[in-house]
């Protein structure tokens, strides 16, 4: 039985998934599995996947016919997950070798529910910034944005299974892994980041793409339903519009805007 079961729910990334499978094939531990599933992709992700199925029976295939979006594609992974720590990764990041090994001896103690890393950010033209988390968040820490790095995470399986894994609701898309979190704190358990980069995840220093609005509002509902349930005070539930005010900025705001982020990120 292995112990980590690694997450990764794929869609369009045939030129970046070899890569970051090729980071978990080099981790310092070995003992895990891979549940690769792509998510309907509409390019040459699946073939990729196929060929690197082939490659290392550690890795195992899914396909869903239709994309169901990655809160579904997650758990059905868990779903079939055999060991006793779950990892996330995506297909288009990276990760440092000794990723697995860190986070392990830190969640095998078992104070802690999940556990994560700092994370840096880079795009063709290198890395352009970096994030770290407290190393201990708290439920106050929940008035910002989320206390961990998704996609850097590992998590107890029986934590997560207590809480039901992500949440499949509409109104938790594009935060699913937000809400995981909280779920997780109200039910009780705690969380660990441990303060180095162990993670790095591709984003556009130059993007002017932002979420569609109706993610923005998810994010909204999350942030407020947080901070009335862990009475984290007014300035908190004012603060939760904040990802609706940036959903109406003008495009030139919004690139001004996530340049000074890369810029207080180096």
């Amino acid at each position: 039985m292995p112990e980590i079961s690694v997450l990764m729910g794929v869609y369009n990334c045939a030129d970046t998934l070899a890569e970051a499978v090729g980071c978990l094939l080099r981790q310092s531990v070995s003992d895990w599995e891979l549940l690769l599933c792509d998510d309907g992709s509409t390019d040459g992700t699946y073939a990729v996947a196929q060929k690197l199925a082939l490659s290392d029976p550690r890795i195992h295939l899914l396909k869903n016919e239709k994309n169901l979006g990655l809160p579904k594609t997650l758990n059905r992974c868990a779903a079939l997950a055999k060991a006793p720590y779950l990892a996330r990764m995506d297909g288009d990041d990276r990760c440092d070798p000794s990723r697995f090994e860190k986070e392990l001896a830190v969640i095998r103690r078992g104070q802690y529910a999940v556990v994560s890393c700092g994370m840096t950010f880079f795009d063709e033209n290198g890395v352009w910034g970096q994030k770290i988390y407290r190393e201990t968040p708290q439920k106050s820490d929940f008035a910002g944005n989320s206390p961990f790095c998704h996609a850097g995470a590992m998590i107890r399986k029986d934590a997560f299974d207590a809480v039901g894994g992500y949440s499949e609701d509409e109104n938790r898309l594009r935060v699913e892994d937000f809400d995981l979190w909280f779920r997780l704190y109200q039910a009780g358990f705690e969380g660990y980041n441990i303060p180095e980069p162990l993670y790095a995840m591709r984003d556009d220093r130059n993007a002017v793409s932002r979420k569609k609005f109706r993610y923005r509002i998810n994010e909204f509902i999350l942030k407020r339903r947080i901070a009335k349930e862990f009475k984290l005070g007014i300035a908190a539930e004012i603060g939760a519009l904040r990802p609706l005010l940036l959903g109406l900025c003008p495009a030139f705001l919004y690139r001004i805007l996530h340049r000074a982020k890369a810029a207080s990120r180096r």
